[in-house]
């Protein structure tokens, strides 16, 4: 049988697509598939070159590669994986190399490279962003775990990535569990931008009552300015697209539920482990979970009132003051995605560096956008920028958005539009922005029912007050 350069297990669209993109560049692949039948089917019909073998065993698929075995693994993630692992590990040696590719958590990540490491097998994970589209043409991709297993395929992921100014957008992220663990912040990071997005659209749609396809013109507009990004890109598309069956635009026939797969949940639960805020991720994860329950929604629509949602007149400034709401809300995001890898860098000794992380989103993956070359350049400039708001070329910008940003989110708010990320992403620029908080009463709270104590501003120690009797 002929060695293949690398192998891959899972062939739904995101595997074929990436087995496909190592074929493209010359790679030979194994493939495996828990269903025969799939494989027969990927070979049949997407497949046909000689550079992909498929196989219908493990055995198979292991005796297919040659050595020190390279294997992916791009399943869904938690049991699946380990139940992939023990069918594996019968049939491989010491130096082999295997990857796991899905959206695992990474503390799962972590067990897996200490369980492995014993019997000798370099255990990836392997942070892969782009969708579909990605996958097969160039994605994002976060590598962590042992250097010596990225070594094995740096040739090969380095080549299928996406290419920047002649550069890959992938990079070894860091030990253990550091590639699943950056691919988890830019999934929350994405979570975040993608409700700007949805909450602008509803202060123009149902707001200003502008139609579908003039927010698609709006969006498209802004997408070649400081806001051009591929959710700009890919949303101003499908509020273009017409539904075929009805006519009207495909958007409005879609029912408002959202779905999640844990990835956002997972961030938002790591940063509050670590102690570092990150509001508008939160209330993006937050604005999932609220539209799912949409029985609850239509019974409440008729019994809790509101103002009208009408907003005033547009006078031709709404378009630019949403405009510049949407653009300080993004950088906040950004800025909460990256303070949180940095804390989980000192945290857990990763090692981490935020400008080849920036680097590397600029192509390929979900998050990617023209702000993030200045976030890059920010934290080549200055790897311990504690963050991103407090940079020159970003404390410009907020300085200069912030006063359409609150018009947006105090009109949004007169008018009962939930612009629940938007606000809370001013909220947070507010609060850090702020020399002195009110926590200076909570603190009294806190020692008044538990005596927590406190610290004074007039004196040094620790103090403790009998606030009654």
């Amino acid at each position: 049988m002929k060695q293949n350069d690398i192998g891959l297990i899972g062939l739904a669209v995101m595997g074929q697509n990436l087995v496909l993109n190592m074929a493209n560049h010359g790679f030979s692949v194994a493939v495996y598939n828990r269903t025969a039948e799939k494989t027969r089917q990927f070979l049949e019909t997407k497949a046909p070159s000689q550079a992909i073998a498929g196989t219908e065993t493990i055995e198979a698929f292991v005796s297919a590669l040659s050595r020190p075995r390279r294997m992916i693994l791009m399943v869904k993630s938690g049991q699946p994986v380990d139940d992939f692992i023990d069918q594996l590990i019968p049939h491989l040696e010491k130096g082999d190399v295997l990857v796991d590719a899905g959206n695992s958590h990474f503390p799962d990540t972590e067990r897996r490279i200490e369980a492995l490491k014993g019997r000798g097998i370099q255990f990836l994970g392997m942070g892969v962003s782009g969708g579909e589209e990605g996958a097969l043409k160039g994605p994002s991709i976060m590598p962590g775990g042992p250097r010596e297993g990225y070594t094995a395929i740096e040739p090969i992921v380095t080549t299928i990535a996406a290419q920047v100014d002649g550069e890959p957008c992938c990079t070894y992220i860091g030990p253990r569990g550091a590639g699943h663990y950056v691919k988890m912040v830019h999934n929350g990071m994405e979570y975040g931008i993608m409700q700007m997005i949805c909450e602008v659209y509803d202060l123009l749609r149902f707001g200003l009552g502008y139609p579908s396809d003039r927010i698609s013109e709006i969006f498209q507009s802004w997408d070649a300015g400081p806001l051009g990004g591929y959710l700009m890109e890919i949303s101003w598309k499908i509020l273009a697209r017409q539904d075929d069956d009805t006519g009207q635009p495909l958007v409005e026939q879609i029912l408002d539920t959202a779905q999640q797969k844990g990835t956002g949940k997972w961030t938002s639960q790591s940063a509050l482990d670590l102690g570092i805020p990150i509001p508008s991720i939160n209330a993006a994860v937050v604005a999932r979970m609220i539209s799912a329950a949409k029985d609850e929604r239509v019974r409440a629509a008729g019994a809790l009132r509101g103002p009208s949602r009408a907003l005033p007149d547009d006078d031709g400034t709404w378009v630019d003051k949403l405009r510049d709401a949407l653009h300080g809300s993004i950088i906040t995001s950004y800025a909460q995605g990256m303070a949180l890898i940095q804390a989980a860098s000192a945290e857990y000794a990763y090692g981490l560096q935020l400008d080849e992380v920036a680097r590397i989103w600029r192509g390929g993956c979900i998050v990617r956008s023209v702000m993030l070359e200045p976030i890059r350049e920010a934290y080549r400039g200055d790897p311990a920028l504690p963050n991103l708001m407090l940079n020159d070329h970003f404390t410009r910008q907020l300085n200069g958005l912030e006063s359409h940003w609150r018009e947006v989110v105090g009109l949004a708010a007169r008018h009962g539009i939930p612009a629940l990320v938007l606000g809370a992403s001013l909220g947070y620029y507010d609060m850090y922005r702020r020399e002195r908080l009110p926590a200076n009463l909570l603190q009294a709270q806190r020692d008044f029912f538990g005596a927590h104590t406190y610290r004074r501003i007039d004196r040094d120690g620790v103090f403790h007050t009998q606030w009654e009797g």
